[in-house]
């Protein structure tokens, strides 16, 4: 498994060159957990869809040392995920192995073990063969994890990762994220839940379109920053002008 750190400098990332996250530096490296949080609007999606790629610098650059695109798993929020498809659980997370084999390879036995040991992982032993849209809420985050899981990547972006599904499940992925950093990998999750973050995640960025504070969870979460974060969405411009995109600037 590649290790490498991914790098913030005085990135500036939005949409039609509007920021919607400004000027943030900072780094991740191996086993870093991170919770990303604020309120709506802060720019924490956005901050997450510029990690993985999807997004370029509007200004600043993000560099990812000893690390490519390819080494990044991004897992969108529940509503941006078709699961409409006709596949089976089985299928649908041994479809984390398509870096390793392409996508016409074939699954081989070495990768279904993969797909059989993530799904009993996640606690979805006897789901196999289940519809992924037949799934709960609960089971289809189950396997969302379990893909991740077979996809065995060093980064690991989440994006509200534990919304609208049961404490059981919960308690199960976060158990995932342990082994995740135990293994070494980099976990980047948003969160609204913000006990589970001060629970699980040693970091936390507070967001608010620019940072508040990054920095251990228990100072990042304090009533007082939790304020400040509020009062900047509240005060914020949705009529500010576009940025201009710097050519010199680049993600790495």
């Amino acid at each position: 498994m590649s290790a490498g750190v991914v790098r913030l400098d005085n990135v500036t990332l939005g949409y039609e060159r509007r920021p919607a996250v400004h000027h943030l530096s900072g780094a991740i490296g191996p086993a870093g957990a991170l919770a990303v949080c604020g309120p709506n609007g802060a720019g924490k999606s956005t901050l997450l869809k510029g990690l993985a790629g999807l997004l370029k610098p509007i200004g600043g650059r993000i560099l990812r040392e000893g690390l490519t695109l390819r080494d990044i798993s991004y897992l969108p929020q529940a509503a941006e995920i078709d699961l409409s498809f006709p596949i089976d659980v089985f299928d649908f997370v041994a479809s984390g192995a398509t870096r390793r084999i392409g996508f016409f390879g074939g699954v081989d036995r070495r990768e279904e073990e993969r797909a059989i040991a993530a799904i009993a992982a996640v606690g979805l032993e006897g789901f196999e063969d289940r519809q992924i849209g037949a799934l709960s809420g609960g089971q289809t985050q189950r396997a969302l994890f379990a893909r991740l899981i077979v996809e065995d990547r060093p980064v690991v972006l989440l994006d509200e990762p534990f919304g609208a599904i049961d404490a059981s499940t919960i308690d199960d992925l976060v158990k995932i994220i342990a082994r995740w950093r135990e293994e070494r990998r980099s976990v980047v999750a948003v969160l609204h839940e913000l006990e589970l973050a001060r629970r699980v995640f040693p970091q936390t960025l507070l967001l608010a379109r620019e940072p508040i504070f990054w920095g251990p969870t228990r100072e990042a979460l304090s009533e007082e920053r939790l304020a400040e974060a509020s009062r900047m969405i509240e005060a914020f411009d949705r009529e500010a002008q576009e940025c201009r995109r710097d050519e010199t600037d680049h993600a790495a």
